[in-house]
């Protein structure tokens, strides 16, 4: 699977499932002070223009304003092309649905890069010449997503970024996996990121989002160190992933078990439902049950040799 697959749904996944990660990103780097509960509002993630259907990564209103981010791994010269088309039609579309269409709002935009060099800048720019010589500058902020250590990322409550977290490791692990000293050192950061995640998840009580998180970094973990078994299986580890992993056998075994107990209580309350009502009684309530043809038969042939015993 592609970088730019696996990354991107690793940031849809998280802003679908759990939009409040979008929070503390807001906050950050447009200097807001949005309370962690605020209700966040997610628009269509799809457009249409004249080059037909546009597709953003989020937009949504968070209060009385609306925020636009694209999630990218790599550079791209024409990011800033993107950004302005994206962020004029969302203007468009909500000036239309608010009865205003002479006046756009654009709505407060930024690029997360994963992954930057030296010539990443710090925001995007587009000069625009109107006919009657005036201009305007558009601009779009830019979020390097590596600039960030981890004490910032739980600090500042930035869960959003964690998933991407080994990626500032990327040009190095081909070294680190050749090296014992260097993959043991990763293998405790590891550790003690889970232990972070742990404190600053579960504390909450919010287990489903700690399930999530891990899920995701270990998905982004297993793509990055693909090449590099034994330290993929090392950093799975450490991450939870094994624990994780056994938590789901459980909660799958015990629903299992809860789905069995019920079918052979609505199995016994069917064949007596059905001595009572007759064969055809029997048959429909099985069938309502859900219950195989092999097994219908068996509880019809018990009720028919009950009933020819009284």
């Amino acid at each position: 699977m592609a970088d730019s697959t696996v990354f991107d749904s690793v940031f849809k996944t998280m802003v679908h499932r759990s939009p409040q990660l979008m929070i503390p990103f807001i906050n950050e780097v447009f200097g807001r002070n949005y309370p962690q509960d605020s209700p966040i509002v997610r628009f269509s993630d799809e457009h249409e223009s004249l080059r037909g259907t546009i597709i953003d990564d989020t937009v949504f209103r968070l209060a009385e304003k609306i925020y636009h981010v694209e999630c990218q791994s790599t550079a791209d010269a024409s990011m800033v092309v993107r950004m302005i088309e994206y962020d004029f039609h969302i203007a468009l579309e909500e000036a239309l649905s608010e009865s205003t269409p002479y006046e756009l709002d654009f709505p407060a935009s930024c690029v997360l890069y994963l992954r930057h060099s030296s010539k990443t800048p710090d925001s995007l720019h587009m000069k625009v010449n109107l006919p009657n010589g005036g201009s305007f500058q558009y601009e779009t902020k830019v979020v390097k997503a590596q600039l960030f250590s981890s004490d910032e990322i739980f600090s500042k409550k930035l869960l959003l970024l964690l998933p991407y977290y080994l990626m500032r490791y990327e040009k190095s692990l081909a070294a680190i996996a050749s090296d014992d000293q260097r993959t043991d050192q990763l293998v405790y950061e590891c550790s003690e990121l889970r232990s972070e995640l742990e404190s600053a998840v579960l504390r909450m009580g919010d287990m489903p989002l700690y399930e999530e998180l891990v899920e995701l970094i270990i998905k982004v973990s297993d793509h990055l160190l693909a090449a590099y078994e034994t330290l993929q299986k090392r950093v799975r580890k450490a991450m939870g992933g094994e624990v994780l992993e056994l938590w789901r056998e459980r909660a799958e075994r015990l629903e299992r078990e809860a789905e069995a107990r019920g079918i052979e209580r609505g199995l016994e309350q069917g064949i007596q439902q059905g001595i009572e009502q007759g064969a055809d009684g029997l048959a429909a309530k099985l069938r309502e049950l859900g219950i195989d043809e092999k097994m219908l038969d068996e509880a019809i042939s018990s009720m028919r040799a009950e009933r020819d015993k009284g």
